[in-house]
């Protein structure tokens, strides 16, 4: 054992047992403790982003970390994803924990002294690379909640798994990676935990706040191409083609009728967007095809099933009134689908939010239109995922830049709500508690 997890060891076996409702002492000393180290590996991470299925030096610094408290961690899953167990001294539930660490392809612009100044080559181009939806924060609060946890194993009921995950954002064109990998690949094959937490710090909270919601939280989301086949002609005779730009023009404008007429939204919400055209390369010329992509979020498979048939239809139909074709792919690949929070779970560790949060601190969340691979292990296992506010208290959360801005940053008083959240709702599930 570690110096510094016997004296947190030592401190918390000093303290009173907790009272109901309130932040567990052992919580509070672990987080005191561990403050300024999570705050530093937070930075460290993030001045050394890695675009998804490339975080070997994040990978091998969680590794790292892990072997330093005495784990035995599993790395090269789903290429550089990192688990480790550690089992408590009695006998308890087990519990799963989860943290994503891959970066995006966003060119910073914070103007941090910690900024990432990295590069790296996504769809074939230079790009900058930028933690700009908080994954470092997730990383480094794992490594806190992991620190505090195995200095505690000795009175800890129950086993814990915690798992680092790559690609979160998705693998690259013609990789396969993230939840949907790691699963494939056993990481819940020898250890099937009776549920699994995860957080994600989030622009639209204050730093001071949680927000959490039952059931349906984020949205399934779904990639989907399309390609329109005319045939090329000159400009000055469009009578002498079909024209693929009018008939994907007339596709895209269609199918906003899916969502605004046909869908009942009052229901759930539902989400088309179209991201990308590509076709032609000179203005007097009329192409042979037009290239389409875009997203579909919805909240209920029924309907997500629905829109994959309209927008199908919308399609092909408007396609032949052009008289052209079109090849579809909808969806493009097995997404997201929607990230799920066990109801039952979800009131059990209210309780537990509430006391790391303070009172009136933590809050029900809307509906998400964003997704979360996190989706795929809460369908394995009951699953609880929530918000830590990142926007600095005192701002207005509406102005500030958000998740997956060049601009975005994290209060970093939210790492420590975030280590006293996820610490405080672990502990009071392996001893059997509802907050406290």
């Amino acid at each position: 054992m570690s110096r510094r997890a016997a004296l947190l060891l030592a401190c918390c076996a000093a303290l009173p047992a907790t009272a109901t409702g309130a932040q567990r002492p052992e919580v509070t000393a672990a987080a005191d403790a561990l403050q300024a180290r999570v705050v530093e590996w937070r930075r460290d991470i993030h001045q050394h982003p890695e675009l998804s299925n490339r975080e070997e030096r994040t990978a091998a610094k969680v590794a790292e970390h892990l072997r330093s408290l005495g784990l035995e961690p599993r790395t090269g899953i789903a290429h550089h994803g990192v688990t480790a167990v550690l089992r408590g001294g009695r006998p308890g539930p087990r519990l799963a924990l989860r943290a994503d660490m891959d970066a995006l392809p966003v060119t910073e612009e914070t103007g941090l002294p910690f900024a990432s100044t990295a590069t790296g080559t996504y769809r074939g181009q230079t790009t900058g690379v930028m933690h700009a939806c908080g994954h470092d924060a997730h990383t480094a609060i794992l490594m806190g909640v992991a620190e505090a946890l195995a200095g505690m194993r000795e009175q800890l009921a129950g086993e814990v798994l915690f798992v680092f995950q790559p690609a979160e954002e998705g693998a690259p064109e013609g990789e396969e990676g993230g939840a949907g990998l790691m699963l494939e690949e056993g990481v819940f094959a020898d250890f099937k935990p009776g549920a699994v937490f995860g957080l994600h710090v989030f622009s639209t909270l204050n730093a001071n706040q949680i927000g959490v919601r039952a059931g349906p939280t984020m949205a399934a989301s779904d990639r989907f191409g399309m390609k329109v086949i005319g045939r090329q002609t000159h400009g000055s005779r469009p009578w002498g083609g079909v024209d693929p730009i009018i008939a994907a023009a007339q596709i895209v404008n269609q199918s906003q009728a899916i969502v605004s007429r046909q869908m009942d939204i009052s229901a759930q919400p539902v989400v088309l967007s179209f991201g990308a055209i590509n076709g032609g390369i000179r203005y007097n010329i009329i192409p042979d095809s037009v290239e389409l992509v875009g997203t579909i979020r919805t909240f209920d498979e029924d309907m997500r099933a629905d829109v994959f048939r309209r927008l199908t239809s919308v399609a092909e139909h408007v396609a032949a009134a052009n008289g052209a074709t079109v090849e579809t792919q909808i969806p493009a690949d097995e997404g997201n689908p929607v990230t799920f929070n066990n109801e039952a779970l979800t009131a059990r560790m209210r309780p537990s939010l509430d006391a790391a949060a303070g009172a009136g601190n933590v809050v029900d969340m809307p509906l998400v239109m964003g997704a979360e691979d996190f989706s795929l292990y809460a369908r394995e296992v009951p699953g609880l995922f929530f918000f830590v506010g990142a926007t600095p208290a005192g701002t207005d959360p509406a102005t500030a830049p958000s998740n997956h801005s060049p601009k975005f940053d994290v209060d970093e008083s939210a790492l420590d709500l975030g280590l006293r959240a996820m610490l405080q709702a672990s502990l009071d599930y392996l001893a059997g508690d509802t907050g406290g």
